[in-house]
């Protein structure tokens, strides 16, 4: 089922529904940003109804489970809200209680186990095997995007000195202007999507780079553009993003790198440590 279709589908099922159901439908349908990002547990909760009612009514609008029918909503909510729209929308699902900041965690495990049944090894194989051979990284990220980019060309610059993050909106075509088929571009592109990042991702497609996207799910638009696509899950219900699960991508993608590579990373590695022993760039662990 499209995303779009949802509350449509639920008005028109109505009819069918059993009273229980018509309770759960009349929430839904009247607090649509915030009941997308309910456990199961809660709605049933707040609702009057038991969790297995709740089950069985995403069951009935043609869902495998509450978590099916619940990131169907999610996806299509977390698109049309603002900044200030997920400020009120986290105010009114999370109270002042302890119950609250566990909701958080719990939030960025469920992120994390969606993008692990959703991995595609093949995938992160390609994409390692792209980044190896590549003359030149570039990464693009903006806005809070890039946090990650910084951890991505980090790791990667230690492996291989040749990657740079672009995240300079009126500087980014200068610096990859020469861009080419011989160059890995990794765009990091979380919703709400950057358009910047966007079109320095087009521009590079455009000169034949192998386009390598980060980003949440298949309708996401840099997709349209990459080469590769990766995803892992970001939705959260709060105004900033949660970007748990896509560092726990990008470690999976360095790590995999490293263990298939290790000859070559091995000696850079240990010329770093020297280096790094002879300037005490970290602390003696016996001070």
């Amino acid at each position: 089922m499209k995303e779009k279709d949802i509350y449509k589908t639920i008005a028109e099922y109505r009819n069918k529904m059993s009273k229980s159901q018509h309770k759960i439908a009349d929430y839904i349908l009247d607090n649509t940003h915030s009941v997308a990002f309910l456990t199961g547990a809660k709605l049933a909760k707040l609702v009057g109804v038991s969790e297995a009612t709740i089950v069985r009514f995403a069951n009935f609008l043609g869902f495998s489970g509450y978590n099916d029918f619940q990131n169907n909503l999610a996806h299509s909510v977390e698109k049309q809200l603002n900044t200030v729209d997920r400020l009120k929308m986290s105010r009114s699902v999370h109270s002042e209680s302890e119950r609250s900041i566990y909701d958080i965690f719990e939030s960025d495990v469920k992120n994390i186990k969606a993008t692990m049944n959703n991995l595609n090894h093949t995938d992160i194989q390609h994409a390692s095997e792209k980044i190896v051979e590549a003359k030149r990284i570039y990464i693009i990220a903006n806005r809070s995007a890039v946090s990650l980019g910084f951890f991505l060309q980090y790791y990667l610059d230690l492996l291989f000195g040749k990657s740079e993050l672009i995240h300079t909106t009126a500087a980014a075509f200068d610096r990859i202007h020469n861009v080419d088929e011989n160059d890995v571009v990794i765009g990091i592109s979380y919703a709400r999507y950057t358009k910047s990042t966007l079109d320095v991702i087009s521009y590079a497609q455009e000169k034949n780079a192998t386009i390598i996207a980060l980003t949440d799910e298949y309708a996401s638009p840099i997709t349209a553009y990459a080469d590769i696509s990766l995803f892992a899950s970001s939705s959260m219900p709060s105004f900033l993003d949660s970007f748990v699960a896509p560092l726990s991508l990008i470690n999976v993608l360095v790590t995999y790198i490293g263990n298939h590579e290790s000859i070559n990373i091995d000696k850079r590695l240990e010329d770093f440590e020297v280096i790094w022993d002879r300037y005490n760039v970290f602390l003696d662990d016996h001070n």
